[in-house]
């Protein structure tokens, strides 16, 4: 068998079983063990220190063969997590646990011009919300996880999308939620998580890049979950394609986002981003197109591909995933894509051997997203406290 050419810390070692099994849904002892690159013994230790911290559990299932396993391990279903996502419409907040089950959710809408203010006070009442709810309960909660748009590096107090004081909503939350760890990361990283741990087929297992086709356009280079940096957002969105464009929220003129956005869309469409929002997936079925928006729909989807595959000309990988309403459409729309990536990545897909999918989009089911990013910032620790420090 092989082992790990670096010795793995003890939180490295419990990170790598826990996000296998959140990837997984579950797994028999021995595929177990040589996903994470254990001996059965090992292994066996380390379950039981994580069943006796209620993180996992280990049900008898009918053994997949004669004389095989017959303990499925799974994460612990008690275990329990906040969700809070930020997006155009309102502020979701929920409580769930690590499968992706919801307990409770609650939606605040956001007033239709937001400020730093406004935003802050609805992340106020969302909170007392959750705490009260929670207190009533008599649960704890083991992670919070907030997901924010256009969360970047460079907007910890400021944000380009929807207006929020990161800092100070960290702040406000570590107060009423004192010692539970908390963690703040960009929509597109939430998403890419939710499909990669909840979509059913999920085409990727390495390294890859997903883009999500949103409120915004933005990617995350997807790698090892259990590496530190296994999740990095990248504003793809803003390439510009022609100074005479439209022009973009962030200030220039011709960004991909400005021709592709969903309020982008809408207005091609002809109708208002209420209406389209409220059609849902549907809106490929609902909202007739006629063979000039078709085609204008078909050159935007190919600027798109140019942004993607502009992005691997810089950073080239195997495997992109495309999440978000081009998804929604048929093979022959979403051609357009290919072909645009085909356009300006070097001899085109078949040389750079890039296998693309598309994968279902996520928005409007939120908090799900959100949950789905707790569970992994709590399998990625190791389920051990955010604080705690150790040596290998």
């Amino acid at each position: 068998m092989e082992m790990p050419e670096q010795p793995r810390s003890r939180r490295q070692t419990r990170a790598a079983i826990l996000t296998h099994l959140l990837q997984s849904g579950g797994s028999f002892r021995p595929p177990l063990a040589k996903a994470v690159r254990l001996s059965e013994a090992s292994l066996s230790r380390i379950l039981f220190d994580l069943k006796a911290e209620g993180l996992i559990e280990e049900v008898r299932r009918p053994a997949p063969y004669v004389g095989g396993p017959t303990g499925l391990v799974s994460l612990d279903g008690a275990v329990a997590l906040a969700a809070v996502e930020l997006s155009a419409q309102w502020l979701s907040v929920g409580v769930g646990g690590l499968a992706g089950e919801l307990h409770y959710t609650e939606r605040l809408p956001l007033p239709k011009v937001p400020t730093v203010e406004t935003v802050g006070r609805v992340f106020g009442e969302a909170m007392t919300l959750l705490r009260d709810w929670t207190r009533r309960r008599h649960i704890t909660l083991s992670q919070i996880g907030v997901s924010i748009p256009g969360l970047g590096r460079l907007t910890v107090s400021g944000n380009p999308i929807i207006p929020c004081h990161v800092a100070r909503l960290s702040g406000m939350i570590g107060e009423m939620f004192a010692g539970v760890p908390l963690e703040f990361t960009n929509s597109v990283v939430a998403h890419a998580i939710f499909h990669r741990c909840r979509t059913q087929n999920y085409p990727f297992s390495d390294t890859h890049l997903f883009v999500l086709v949103s409120h915004g356009v933005a990617g995350a280079w997807m790698d090892d979950p259990a590496e530190a940096d296994a999740l990095q957002p990248i504003e793809l969105g803003h390439m510009v394609f022609g100074p005479e464009g439209p022009r973009c929220r962030c200030g220039h003129h011709g960004c991909v986002e400005a021709y592709t956005s969903l309020p982008a869309l809408a207005a091609l469409l002809g109708i208002s981003e209420a209406e389209l929002l409220q059609h849902g997936s549907e809106w490929v079925h609902t909202i007739p197109l006629s063979a000039r928006v078709r085609q204008e729909l078909r050159r935007r989807l190919f600027r798109l591909g140019l942004a993607v595959g502009n992005t691997l000309n810089v950073k080239p990988c195997g495997g992109v995933a495309i999440s978000g309403w081009p998804s929604l459409l048929s093979e022959e729309d979403r051609k357009a894509v290919v072909d645009g990536i085909d356009a300006c990545l070097l001899g085109g897909r078949k040389l750079a051997r890039l296998s693309l999918a598309f994968v279902p989009p996520s928005t409007g089911n939120d908090p799900q997203a959100a949950l789905a990013f707790a569970a992994f910032c709590l399998a990625s620790r190791g389920g051990m406290p955010a604080a705690s420090t150790e040596a290998a």
